[in-house]
């Protein structure tokens, strides 16, 4: 007997692009660009690179010469990228220091459709301010909003690292449609923690990330850096001991199952496949989109629900 073709059927393959970064911008942009093409032979569809992939993490430091990074989108690196889209027919997405205006500058992830042109701009919503992560500093908070967008292989949606512990991006991204949440990030251990801190961190970051694929039902990919880096940027670095990004980076299904992970200290290509059809499964059998109480989550956009409720607001 023949079972009838599920909606949205159609698999597709993603790269994840785990790479080391240069003092070099330059070079960092030709590795990028290196791993994007030798991931498109391998078969990947949509190919998603790390955090601010063109220089070290530079964010360990406050220096006013750093915003020289940014650039425009569009910009030389926006078309430089969409060239290699162009070439190779994939979906590629890719973390930028954006120059908006003088002063106002973006931690921002492009996407760009087969064709080269830009299917969507998301500006960093969550901007961390913790030793060595003084992104404050530099970004302005995203005012686009979560989005989700239909690229020729799927319907996918970009945050970017800060805003992986938070499953509000999450669930408003996967209510746009989208199947698989790409979150590129820049992420590490700080030495002198690592001995006794770092497998819990570690396991942490991908355990919020793995809830998010259970929760709404959607694929999940963390894509990392690693490297020891002192925010080096053509000789000049931070003081201290700097970070040891942790790699790492995966895919869960969505049922939260580990597909593909990368080791914690090597360049790697990830190549994991996207079927739709197992989506659709994983949400008729845990439904948790259809049993949300919407009609009860009015609160959720208040910054803390203080005890007592019935006193006077204070002002």
């Amino acid at each position: 007997m023949s079972h009838p073709v599920k909606p949205n059927s159609r698999k597709y393959k993603v790269g994840l692009i785990q790479m080391r970064m240069t003092p070099d911008p330059e070079a960092n942009l030709e590795s990028a660009l290196k791993f994007v093409r030798e991931a498109a032979q391998r078969g990947a569809n949509v190919i998603c690179l790390p955090e601010l992939f063109q220089a070290q993490y530079f964010c360990q430091r406050e220096d006013t010469q750093l915003f020289d990074l940014a650039e425009p989108i569009p910009g030389p690196t926006t078309a430089r990228i969409a060239e290699v889209a162009r070439e190779t027919r994939t979906v590629v997405i890719a973390s930028l220091f954006e120059r908006r205006a003088a002063g106002l500058y973006h931690n921002t992830a492009v996407t760009f459709h087969t064709d080269g042109s830009v299917a969507s701009v998301y500006r960093k919503m969550h901007i961390p301010d913790d030793p060595l992560y003084y992104e404050k500093y530099y970004f302005t908070p995203g005012d686009r909003g979560f989005q989700a967008v239909d690229t020729a292989f799927g319907n996918i949606g970009t945050l970017v690292c800060w805003d992986q512990w938070y499953p509000e991006g999450a669930r408003l991204t996967a209510l746009q449609g989208a199947e698989a949440l790409f979150y590129p990030t820049a992420i590490g251990w700080h030495p002198a923690e690592k001995e006794e801190f770092g497998t819990a961190q570690y396991d942490a970051w991908q355990t919020i990330q793995r809830s998010h694929a259970i929760a709404n039902g959607v694929y999940v990919a963390g894509i990392n850096r690693v490297g020891h880096e002192q925010g080096d940027i053509r000789g000049n670095r931070a003081d201290g001991q700097g970070i040891e990004f942790w790699g790492g980076s995966f895919l869960a299904d969505p049922f939260g199952r580990i597909i593909a992970k990368a080791s914690h200290d090597s360049e790697e290509i990830l190549i994991g496949e996207i079927d739709p059809g197992l989506l659709e499964d994983t949400r008729r059998n845990w439904p948790f989109l259809r049993d949300r109480r919407i009609d009860a989550y009015g609160k959720i956009n208040q910054r803390f629900l203080d005890a007592g409720s019935s006193l006077p607001e204070l002002k």
